[in-house]
Order: C-alpha cells, then structure tokens, then sequence
C-alpha cells in the first residue's frame, strides 16, 4: 500500500473511530495482530469470566488461544466434544461474562455495528448481558453506510461463512447470497447498533489487516 492509498484508510479509519465515539462505544485503533494483544490486557484481567461469538477474526488473531491460556474462566464454545446441550449451557452463561470477545459482519462510517445471524445468540449478547463487549475487526469490514454493510453481509460474509459451515444453501453454491428460504441458511437475525445506551460498554478495536469475513 503505497502512502496515498495509506492515508486514505486512515482517514476512514479516524472518520468511524469518531462516529463510535459519538454513539457511546469506545474506539481503538491498533496496526495489527501484535499489537492487538497489547490492547486486550488492558480490557479483561486473571479470573475473568469471558466468552466469545462465532467468529473466524478470533481464530486469525490468536484471541481463542489467549483465552484458553488458563488465566480466564473462558467459556469455551469451541472446546472438543460438547453435546449440543453443552453449548446451549455455554450461550446462556455468556449473558453473566465479565467480557465478551465478538468481531462484526460491517462497521459503518456513521459508527454503527451490522450484524446478521443464524442462532442470534452472538447478537444477543452484544446487545444485553456481559459488562464488556470487545469488537475486533479488520479494516475490510468498514464500510461507508448501511446500504454497503448490508451488501457485504450478502456478498461476503454470509456466503463465505456458509461455506464454512457446509451448509446446502445456494449462496454456497454461487458466492452471493440468493435470499433462500432454507433450513440450512445462516441469515436469520439482522441486528443494527446505532448507539449504545451504557457509554463504553462496547469497545470497537479496529486492526490495521484485512481479518475474517
């Protein structure tokens, strides 16, 4: 990237950091992976209960393993061999969790988080329950407005994540989404924060790299 292309990201950058903080959530900017870590100390501390969204941003930063480091009570919805009963425990304690690690589908430049989906569990607990919620993302997930969070959500991260998953829905199929009425789909629940209405209990941490869907 040369330093042209450079100071227009960061001027995109500084552009939703202020929206974000104008609509009551925290925002930082950290230049990447690295330094990311750095950033997330100064958010939980040993003895934390602490659980994390679907999210494959948290697998590229290491955060799942940080977590799993033993210093947390970490509710660990990865963890091998849970029966589907297990999770659903792991979803409703999290709504207790001092700190709730999530990224987001789309950021938008007027500070607002856009998200969608499939068991609205990662949803609801950005919206209601833990004291903290840390959202991490990449700069490939800020978008101009509303209308481009909701064309990337159709264009990348619900079909990339669908795929994922190996769900039998056509998106996977074509690499966009086709507005299906399957069982499979994983576009169930579209959720926009505008604001938050406990100042800082959302913390938008923002990495210079392209992360997750």
């Amino acid at each position: 990237m040369d330093k042209n292309t450079e100071w227009v990201v960061e001027q995109k950058i500084k552009r939703t950091m202020e929206a974000l903080e104008k609509n009551n959530m925290e925002a930082y900017f950290v230049k990447d992976k690295e330094a990311l870590m750095g950033k997330i100390n100064e958010f939980v501390k040993e003895g934390d209960t602490v659980s994390v969204g679907g999210s494959m941003t948290l697998f590229e930063t290491k955060i799942i393993d940080f977590l799993r480091c033993g210093k947390f009570n970490f509710l660990d919805r990865y963890e091998d061999n849970l029966k589907p009963e297990d999770i659903k425990d792991i979803f409703r304690k999290t709504f207790m969790a001092d700190a709730y690690f999530v990224s987001s589908n789309a950021v938008t430049e007027q500070g607002e988080l856009y998200n969608v989906d499939g068991n609205g569990n990662r949803v609801a607990a950005m919206l209601y329950g833990p004291d903290k919620v840390i959202v991490i993302v990449g700069i490939n997930k800020i978008v101009s407005n509303l209308d481009e969070a909701i064309e990337r959500n159709r264009n990348c991260s619900a079909p990339a994540n669908a795929k994922r998953l190996n769900r039998n829905t056509p998106c996977t199929k074509v690499g966009y989404c086709m507005d299906c009425n399957s069982n499979e789909r994983v576009c169930n629940d579209y959720v926009l924060i505008r604001r938050q209405g406990q100042k800082g209990r959302i913390k938008v941490i923002i990495v210079g790299e392209n992360l997750g869907y």
